[in-house]
């Protein structure tokens, strides 16, 4: 029997592989926590010092609130404070003058409109849905734009690894599919990512390591053509063009998925802002606990 195939040998390299799966999701959790708590500090940081909140724990008690009274995520709460302008401090409303719009109707899967608040998780599933539909595979995710940093962030996503998951939670401005078709405005086919020039070797060896040798990016787009998300399928096998019917479904998809984000943005979390405003008025120079 040849030094290669020791039973030894086989034991230590699955114990290795054991050891960095772990190690992997270690690190995941960690950078998961730390991104988000660092958004949510300046969050507090800025509340504190606008409304006059007595320590940082009443000021995460009142983005808690405002989070969960309307269903925002508190990441992207505090991330959309902190790019709003400030509002005037003696005024009731935060955005006195915004004009409310009707909540979009999605014609892929998702129930028709009812409480004009969005669920906002509800809509990324239907359009993960029919998109793997359409591209006939179930491996797929759905990114939305960082609106603090650029780039694209995972927001939900079926059939990949935790591998995958943690490697592409963000993705920067190049090396792949995805990149380049927020970047294009456009579809994006790759029929085979083990040859596909699009992606750095890093990002090549990731999904490879999914079991994807195919991707198909759709921009998820506003009207003015902003693109706010990314939807993307992948294939276990080498992927052809998708023909002109299923490219139509996919850019009716994309442009209505994008303006119900962006409804959404303008909407709840502007509301939720809004709610925000209330409650930091209201109890400035006071604590507030959690609940």
């Amino acid at each position: 029997m040849g030094a290669g195939s020791r039973p030894e040998a086989h034991g230590e390299d699955e114990a290795v592989r054991e050891e960095l799966a772990r190690l992997r999701a270690e690190v995941r959790g960690l950078r998961t926590r730390t991104e988000g708590r660092t958004l949510v500090a300046q969050a507090q940081g800025m509340l504190r010092e606008r409304y006059a909140l007595p320590d940082a724990e009443t000021a995460f008690a009142l983005l808690q609130r405002a989070s969960q009274q309307h269903n925002v995520k508190l990441r992207t709460l505090a991330g959309a404070a902190l790019d709003a302008p400030r509002p005037d401090s003696r005024a009731d409303l935060w955005f006195p003058r915004r004009i409310r719009r009707a909540e979009p109707v999605l014609g892929f899967g998702a129930r028709e409109p009812r409480s004009g608040r969005g669920n906002r998780s509800e809509v990324l599933a239907a359009v993960l849905d029919r998109t793997l539909a359409v591209v006939g595979t179930d491996m797929g995710n759905v990114q939305i734009a960082d609106r603090t940093e650029g780039g694209l962030r995972i927001e939900r996503h079926t059939g990949l690894t935790a591998e995958f998951v943690d490697f592409f939670a963000y993705v920067g401005d190049g090396g792949t599919s995805c990149a380049q078709a927020a970047r294009d405005v456009s579809q994006v086919t790759v029929r085979d990512v083990a040859t596909d020039p699009v992606f750095t070797e890093e990002a090549r060896e990731a999904i490879l390591r999914a079991g994807s040798r195919a991707c198909h990016s759709v921009p998820l787009t506003t009207a003015s053509g902003l693109v706010v998300g990314m939807v993307s399928a992948h294939c276990e096998r080498p992927l052809r063009d998708l023909n002109r019917a299923q490219t139509k479904e996919l850019t009716v998809v994309g442009a209505q998925a994008g303006e119900w984000l962006a409804w959404y943005d303008r909407t709840v979390v502007l509301d939720a802002l809004e709610h925000l405003h209330t409650l930091g008025r209201a109890h400035g120079g006071g604590g507030v606990s959690r609940r």
